[in-house]
């Protein structure tokens, strides 16, 4: 990426079931958990209904090779959830969004981070978030590659007349 393509988006307040996978591939075990859970609704009948938002938690630490995932699915307000699936209602927030490939995730955040601090915004405290636009790689046997998923980064960020 020479030039990093950036949008400004300001997410509205949503509902979201959330799960966390924790071990050297929790994006895995998060997103097993929300197909199960979605599955026994009949929620991945229809894909373009429901948003899938992820990040870090925790973080990795440094000489570890476990972190955290939190998986979110967007939903309605009269879903129950069930075991390690919690309801949330996430509040939204103003974010620099750009597009990436699964495979080019880290040097795109990087870019990303960098891009903000060469801008009038300052750094949000609000959730960072990446939006898989292609959950179908990650829920289903499409035979595509993870590396081949598109996301959204979604870095928050704050006007400066804020």
């Amino acid at each position: 990426m020479n030039s990093l393509e950036v949008r400004i988006v300001r997410l509205d307040a949503m509902e979201v079931v959330s799960t966390l996978g924790f071990g050297p591939s929790p994006e895995e075990l998060a997103w097993k958990q929300i197909q199960t859970w979605a599955d026994s609704y009949g929620l991945l009948s229809s894909l373009k209904a429901h948003r899938f938002f992820g990040f870090n938690n925790p973080s990795p630490a440094p000489g570890s090779p476990n972190y955290g995932y939190e998986q979110w699915m967007t939903v309605n307000q009269e879903v129950k959830p069930s075991g390690k699936i919690k309801l949330y209602r996430f509040p939204g927030g103003l974010y620099a969004v750009t597009r990436c490939q699964l495979r080019t995730i880290t040097d795109s955040w990087k870019q990303l981070a960098l891009w903000r601090e060469s801008t009038p915004y300052r750094s949000g405290d609000h959730q960072w978030l990446e939006e898989c636009l292609t959950p179908e790689i990650f829920l289903f046997e499409t035979g595509r590659m993870p590396e081949e998923a598109m996301f959204d980064l979604y870095l928050p960020i704050v006007s400066e007349q804020a």
